[in-house]
């Protein structure tokens, strides 16, 4: 096998696969491996093809003489996957192919999509007004600036959906896969209510258009405002019966409405060319003029809104809707492909438009005209006297110009497309198809976004909505929400106050989009390889920007609100922490800034000022010893480094491995809320595992400097052994600099159950840890009660260290000088909430003769370390010879390690064979050993 296939398993397969049998193990490595496969990178199943799976390193390099032969082509049906047995009734349902959802390509499910969501009531009956007001170079200014973000934003759109596979929810799914649950969440809801509303906004302005015919033609129901509601909610209602008709039904009034627009913009431009009647000369339009181009092409401002922000303002919405592909992405034949070509063409043919009719009405009709067949420049009239450029073609109006009562010209009349166009009608014909294929538009995007958000599970009380029906799995549910929605918001019949809040839930998403493409390419994550290339970064970014501006600019108090959601959503979402992991820009960044931190930290030399107590806390399985655990944690949260070591004393077999590794332990911390590091290492015995902890842990200066373990209770009815591993692990801890700390406690600290103790010997065994491991043949029973272990949290303890602490006494023996760490523990201590009642008293050694001049010499070297401790006592005796009746029992404490206790495995050797005693039995204490240790005794 390759060492480029080594390298493969190593980054792709399990930690199960990388396990190393040992030079000892009878190993024998296959040479044929799979050969590269899209099955072995994917997961999902292609129907009529049983899936194929890679070997793994350890099925490679299996033992020869096992039989079962790793599964190199291994064709497995999904019911095995999933844990099933494959029976023949699963064989019977999958004879025949399941029916293959309605799907789209890039010009009828993307690029036509966008164009009629973009294209709108502004475009008829708004940009003749704004070419009025700017004059065209102005308003193309301002069509090339809004294309431009929208243009830029298409250009990350493009870049996030081809950097993966996307599937059904649009814009959310784009924005929470890359940014993560926590924006992506937040900006997946407001969307689908602005989707959701804008369902009534593009339906009350089709209501309004029918309300003024019938008005012109007599023909009143109620009155204005409830003719208005009357014909909004039986519209809605009808868009409704097409989208849950299905997606077919749905595309296929797109492309009629399409085709109406289409219609429509053909008469319009026919209509500019056709001679101008006197009927419409009297309404301004004298066909293509160079001086009207050259009159209309400098602004004309007028009114409070004649500004360019004010006619970016009402222009911009117009720009909109670019996302109406991307939120049925699920419904897309090839997403990646479609999403970026349909986008930025639908991009490009609306900008062209908007130019085009933007040049042609400023070239074909005046601001001004009075609409009155008799305004012509009679022969007696004076052409000195004859105000506006009409003058040149037979017209007067300068009496409406002095009077500013003109009805008429493209300053003045909404309706000039209507007026100039060939066949008024199919103008009306084209409002109606702009507004219901923008209402119809949004009215299958807010489902189809609340849907996937309905799916991840990101917020209470929504996933009711998420379930789908037939092949298209369509969200019935969340159409019918969608109706409620917009059904309640045109009963208003007023949404002047509402529609500024939905662009400006547009432009956040647009904002958050151009920020999502910035982020993922600023992190330098491997992950982050989109097909599609042409963007940039530092355009994202400048986009971003731009579109935050342009929300306070259309509306600040709108904006306002739209972030004030967008940051509730968030909290709350940051509050919850919903379990999910998307591999999101956000965790790349996170891990960079971590990285460069401790960087940055190892150019900086250790000061005893910033000095703080990094923790290694040998606790095996923290959920055994949770007083430990505990008590470490109240002087390192917040403050310091603290990490739970795990040793477990087998041989690095695959099922030991894969127990090793799982997330068991790190679940149990953070159930318990301990912030805190989880190392588990494999070997041979316990004193090495703990070696390796001791040598290994940590990152640069984010290394532990002191150990904190158990105290060994049974000492003395364990092996002689297992003691002298637990004194080496002190002196080890000693020899690599590290500070050394024992709890221990009247109760014991292992809680563990026999049926789960894996733990480690020689921390704190209790009665039901005595002799758990002693000799290698233990070594198995380990192994084994390992495989027992579950991978949900384990049931989590109360201990002493968690409840609050009255007044209490915590007294501190600073019997030797340590450097501080024995005074410095007990104040960390006290600096917590539940410990700070708590009075800390010291106890250090003295003379009888000095007692009080001793006191004060250490509480004047107390007050230096400023650690608020006032209450020293001296202890006179702790110098003086011990007792005969401790010397005594102290002895009897060490007669086990004595020479000559075992004499019956004595009589088994030879003088000749006999072992030197030092090599076969270090933990026996000589009688030099004593002689030499007798002052510190």
């Amino acid at each position: 096998m390759s060492l480029y296939g080594v390298l493969g398993e190593m980054c792709y397969g399990d930690r199960s696969s990388i396990v190393s049998r040992g030079s000892d193990a009878l190993t024998g490595y296959e040479t044929l491996d799979a050969p590269p496969h899209y099955d072995f990178y994917a997961n999902t199943e292609v129907w009529g093809r049983r899936r194929r799976f890679r070997p793994s390193l350890y099925q490679l390099s299996a033992d020869p003489a096992d039989d079962s032969r790793p599964p190199f082509y291994e064709e497995t049906t999904g019911a095995r996957m999933e844990g099933g047995d494959g029976s023949d009734d699963d064989e019977e349902q999958q004879k025949e192919p399941p029916s293959e959802p309605t799907r789209f390509g890039w010009i009828q499910g993307v690029m036509i999509r966008c164009m009629l969501n973009i294209w709108g009531v502004i475009l008829y009956l708004r940009l003749p007004w704004i070419t009025a007001q700017a004059g065209i170079g102005m308003t193309w200014v301002i069509i090339l600036l809004s294309s431009c973000i929208t243009g830029i934003t298409g250009l990350s759109t493009s870049a996030i959906a081809t950097n993966g596979k996307v599937k059904g929810g649009g814009t959310y799914f784009l924005i929470s896969r890359s940014l993560g649950p926590e924006l992506g969440g937040s900006i997946g809801l407001i969307f689908a209510f602005a989707n959701a509303v804008a369902v009534a906004m593009h339906t009350v302005g089709f209501a309004e258009t029918v309300a003024d015919l019938m008005l012109e033609h007599g023909v009143v129901m109620v009155d204005r405002t409830n003719d208005i509601r009357i014909i909004g909610i039986i519209t809605v209602t009808c868009l409704l019966g097409i989208s849950m008709a299905g997606m077919a039904w749905e595309s296929k009034a797109q492309v009629l409405f399409f085709l109406v627009i289409m219609v429509s913009f053909a008469n319009y431009i026919v209509g500019t060319i056709i001679p101008a009647s006197p009927e419409k000369q009297a309404k301004g339009f004298f066909s293509y003029k160079a001086d009207l181009f050259l009159a209309n092409f400098v602004p004309n401002w007028r009114g409070t809104e004649g500004s360019f922000f004010g006619m970016f303002s009402i222009f911009f919405p117009s720009a909109t809707g670019i996302l109406a592909g991307a939120n049925i992405s699920g419904d897309l034949k090839n997403p990646t492909v479609a999403i970026p070509r349909g986008t930025l063409m639908a991009i490009f043919w609306t900008t062209i438009s908007y130019l085009i009719i933007s040049a042609t009405i400023g070239s074909c009709v005046v601001r001004d005209a009075s609409g009155l067949l008799n305004d012509t420049l009679s022969s007696s009239s004076s052409s000195e006297s004859c105000i506006g450029l009409a003058c040149q073609y037979g017209w007067d109006f300068t009496e409406c110009i002095r009077n500013a009562t003109c009805t008429f010209g493209i300053s003045n009349y909404y309706q000039s497309m209507s007026m100039v166009s060939a066949f008024a009608p199919l103008i009306t014909a084209g409002i109606f198809g702009a507004t219901l294929s923008s209402a119809l538009a949004c009215l299958v995007s807010a489902p189809k976004v609340f849907q996937c958000l309905c799916k991840d599970k990101l917020y209470p009380l929504i996933g009711f909505f998420g379930k789908g029906y037939g092949k298209n799995d369509e969200p019935l549910r969340g159409y019918f929400l969608t109706y409620i929605i917009a059904v309640c918001f045109i009963l208003i019949a007023e949404l002047n106050t509402i529609a500024p809040i939905i662009s400006n839930f547009f432009l956040c998403s647009y904002c958050l989009i151009n920020f999502s493409c910035f982020h993922a390419s600023i992190t330098n994550s491997p992950g982050w390889r989109p097909s599609f290339r042409f963007y940039s970064k530092w355009l994202s970014l400048l986009c971003a920007v731009c579109c935050l501006v342009i929300m306070f600019l259309l509306n600040w108090w709108a904006a306002l609100i739209a972030f004030a959601v967008v940051f509730f959503l968030l909290g709350y979402t940051l509050y919850k922490r919903p379990a999910v992991n998307w591999g999101s820009s956000v965790q790349a960044s996170s891990y960079n800034r971590a990285l460069n931190q401790c960087f940055g930290l190892n150019q900086v030399e250790d000061h005893v000022k910033n000095y703080r107590p990094q923790c290694l806390v040998l606790t095996g399985p923290p959920s055994s010893r949770p007083a430990l655990v505990d008590l470490v944690n109240c002087f390192t949260k917040g403050l310091s480094l603290m990490m739970c070591g795990q040793v477990v004393a087998a041989g690095p077999t695959s099922s030991v491995v894969e127990k090793v590794s799982s997330d068991t332990h790190v679940a149990w911390l953070n159930q318990r809320k301990v912030k805190s590091f989880f190392r588990d290492v494999v070997a041979a015995d316990l004193r090495s595992g703990v070696n390796m902890l001791l040598q290994g842990s940590g990152l640069g200066r984010i290394r532990p400097n002191v150990l904190l373990m158990g105290f060994k209770k049974d000492w003395r009815s364990d092996s002689p052994e297992a003691a002298h591993n637990y004194i080496g692990i002190l002196h080890d801890a000693f020899d690599l600099q590290y500070g050394v700390c024992v709890l221990r406690m009247r109760e014991g600290l292992d809680v563990s159950r026999p049926s789960r103790s894996h733990v480690n010997p020689g921390f704190d065994g209790g009665p039901e840890t005595i002799n758990t491991i002693s000799a290698p043949s233990q070594l198995q029973t380990i192994t084994t009660c390992m495989s027992a272990v579950s991978i949900e949290p384990e049931r989590q303890s109360s201990t002493v260290f968690q409840k609050k602490q009255e007044k209490k006494t915590i007294d501190v023996y600073w019997l030797s000088d340590d450097g501080g760490l024995t005074l410095l523990l007990p104040y960390l201590l006290t600096r917590r909430k539940r410990w700070a009642r708590c009075k800390v008293r010291v106890f250090v050694g003295g003379d009888t003769d000095k007692k009080e001049e001793q006191k004060e010499e250490v509480l004047a070297l107390i007050k230096k370390f400023r650690l608020g401790f006032h209450d020293v006592q001296v202890l006179p005796d702790i110098f003086q010879n011990p007792q005969p009746g401790n010397v005594h029992q102290f002895e009897n404490m060490m007669s086990h390690f004595r020479p000559g206790t075992n004499s019956k495995q004595e009589s088994d050797y030879s003088d000749d064979s006999r072992p030197p005693r030092t090599q076969e039995e270090p933990w026996r204490i000589s009688d030099r050993d004593l002689e030499r240790n007798k002052a510190k005794v």
